[in-house]
């Protein structure tokens, strides 16, 4: 039987890539941004296997609806993925905290606008799986990233937390944490990405952790041992090796 996966945040970068993986893999796929336009074109190359639904995961009145439209057009959801988020460099020189409200709106808000719409589903029928995409900077506070840290860590903590209670009722959750992917985000960045990936890498390596169930995806490779020992060092050495990150 066809299975049913919903992604939030495709109209580009790994949303978008993931979407046309699964797709690959056999399932249906229900896509959600705010970009209809782009969401159209994505669904016209994969007729019949992709839908489009529209969506702002800031109004949480819309996401509950989109999420039983997706249900009533393509039946349950068998894998949720949640990738709308946002991303704006900020310096305590500049510090806004409308900036911060802002992305904590988006990436966190949104997603449990989404996490709410759907656990009750799964939870009923016992199955499903649910992922969140976070990122590296959720192990360590580094320069530029505040705010927008502040939000993937707040994701990993939400989803540390609710997958106990989830995996007793059958659904499992996963959380996402990838290092520098090419996208229109990171586009913008005028600083060097160490072990940047594409966002078909990307795709390939999330859509094969997640058919094995994994609670975290983190990659590359490269990138995850690095952050992790950066994050094990102590406060002082740790500071020493992010001041260097300290733009001019």
């Amino acid at each position: 039987m066809t299975k049913t996966a919903w992604i939030t945040g495709s109209s580009s970068g790994i949303g978008r890539a993931l979407a046309k993986r699964l797709v690959e893999n056999g399932y249906k796929v229900a896509v959600s941004a705010r970009n209809a336009e782009s969401l159209a074109a994505l669904a016209a190359e994969h007729p019949g296997r992709i839908a489009a639904f529209p969506l702002d995961v800031t109004d949480g009145e819309a996401v509950r609806k989109v999420a039983n439209a997706v249900v009533a057009a393509m039946g349950p959801i068998d894998l949720a993925v949640f990738a709308a988020g946002s991303y704006t460099r900020d310096y305590a020189v500049d510090f806004s905290a409308e900036r911060t409200r802002q992305m904590f709106d988006l990436n966190v808000l949104g997603t449990a606008h989404c996490l709410e719409a759907v656990m009750p589903g799964m939870i009923a029928r016992k199955g499903g799986h649910i992922a969140v995409v976070a990122s590296v900077t959720a192990y360590v506070g580094l320069p530029g990233a505040a705010s927008y840290g502040a939000t993937k860590a707040a994701l990993n903590n939400l989803c540390e937390a609710l997958h106990p209670e989830l995996a007793s009722h059958g659904v499992t959750l996963s959380v996402i944490n990838p290092g520098f992917v090419a996208t229109p985000l990171t586009a913008k960045n005028d600083f060097p990405m160490p072990f940047l990936v594409s966002s078909e890498e990307a795709a390939e390596i999330i859509a094969k952790a997640l058919a094995g169930g994994k609670f975290e995806i983190i990659f590359p490779w490269k990138m995850a041992i690095a952050i992790r020992l950066l994050h094990a060092l102590p406060h002082r050495l740790r500071f020493a090796l992010t001041r260097k990150m300290l733009r001019s």
